[in-house]
């Protein structure tokens, strides 16, 4: 399609998808508008983004619960991975601000749009707002007794799901936070190429549904999973656990201690993953003042 297709003359928008240099204009200017926010709408804007991710890990844990025995591993987790990508479409499409999307804020780092400071003061504040949402979410849900549905086996889906996060090594947490901030930065990378709600969509479903069929970690989302799983352990119905015919003991993993155990490496990773393997090697091949003019 020409840059002039539809008939609105010489000076139209294309409804063309960016290429991928103006993805790295775009990426470096939102991110000096992103780092100038004020901190009331940073924050409220942050607390939406953990409360939207906290649905997302909802569904997912609810789509898959009982499903062991019934459906294969792969089919499981790609079923998880496809409903849990609504916590970042509600992000891209309804605004709101996400810490490991925010990594993306480096490339105006990068260009010297921002300084260090301003880029940290964006991190700190959204992260403490994205775990203000999610654990509000984490209420919400436990106060309404989400977990006792299907005889229980939601809620032992959710102290599964947080018992083989807890059990990760610091090790293994920070890697799979590195591949997991890849593909999300990835995401949003695709979202500012897209010229309508359905581009930002599609852009977000592939990347999102791989990295949660690949098991890897997310610390915003990790701040619902553990926590979620934390509460029923420690304060679940007798109901719940007549019906589902678990015990607290088979979770000793999971608890306060083990959940910052795991947000430690994860968001490490995280920031590793999203800053340097994507937006610093696109800062780099496409905005660094000596390229090449690669594209």
């Amino acid at each position: 399609m020409s840059p002039t297709a539809g008939g609105g003359g010489a000076g139209a928008e294309s409804l063309d998808a960016l290429l991928p240099p103006q993805i790295a204009d775009k990426a470096a200017a939102l991110g000096v508008v992103k780092a100038g926010m004020g901190l009331f709408r940073t924050f409220a804007l942050g607390v939406l983004a953990g409360a939207f991710i906290a649905l997302g890990a909802l569904f997912a844990t609810t789509a898959v619960a009982g499903s062991e025995g019934v459906l294969a591993f792969g089919v499981t987790r790609v079923l998880a991975g496809v409903v849990f990508s609504l916590g970042l479409i509600l992000v891209v499409i309804a605004g709101a601000e996400l810490f490991t999307g925010n990594n993306l804020i480096v490339m105006a780092w990068a260009e010297r749009r921002i300084p260090l400071a301003q880029m940290l003061r964006n991190w700190v504040i959204v992260y403490a707002g994205n775990l203000v949402g999610a654990l509000g979410t984490v209420a919400l849900v436990f106060a309404g007794k989400q977990y006792e549905l299907g005889s229980g086996a939601v809620g032992v889906a959710a102290l599964q799901i947080a018992e083989a996060k807890a059990a990760l090594g610091f090790g293994e947490a920070l890697a799979l936070g590195v591949m997991c901030n890849a593909l999300v930065c990835l995401a949003v990378w695709l979202t500012y190429s897209a010229r309508s709600v359905t581009d930002k969509i599609l852009a977000v479903i592939f990347p999102i549904t791989a990295f949660v069929a690949a098991g890897f970690e997310h610390s915003i989302a990790n701040m619902y999973f553990l926590p979620v799983g934390v509460l029923i352990r420690e304060r679940g119905s007798d109901e719940f656990w007549a019906e589902s015919g678990s015990s607290p003991s088979e979770f000793a993993d999971v608890t306060v201690l083990d959940t910052i155990g795991n947000l430690i490496p994860v968001t490490i990773g995280n920031i590793l993953g999203g800053s340097v393997l994507v937006g610093l090697v696109y800062w780099a091949i496409f905005l660094r003042p000596d390229h090449e003019g690669v594209g």
